[in-house]
């Protein structure tokens, strides 16, 4: 469930598909966490343990990705501004 655009934590990409930076507080509070969890886990299990390392980094992502499609705005494929732009400008 994608929230409105005046409402989402992840405004959608202006090209391409996904979502960019963060357009709320909420948003740039998750990105830094999920930074500083990939960050802690790197410094935790490091080079010696790649493949606990690299299952630990996908969940997080994975986490990521899925508060992105909650809380952000509907993905979908983007080749520039929308018409939807054009109506605010």
């Amino acid at each position: 469930m994608s929230l409105p655009k005046d409402q989402a934590w992840f405004t959608a990409k202006r090209y391409g598909y996904g979502w960019g930076l963060p357009a709320r507080w909420q948003g740039w509070l998750i990105l830094c966490i999920y930074l500083f969890s990939v960050l802690l886990a790197s410094l935790q299990l490091g080079p010696a343990r790649p493949l606990p390392l690299a299952v630990s980094v996908v969940i997080l992502s994975v986490l990521l990705v899925a508060i992105c499609a909650w809380k952000g705005e509907a993905p979908k494929w983007r080749w520039g501004r929308s018409d939807d732009d054009d109506k605010k400008a």
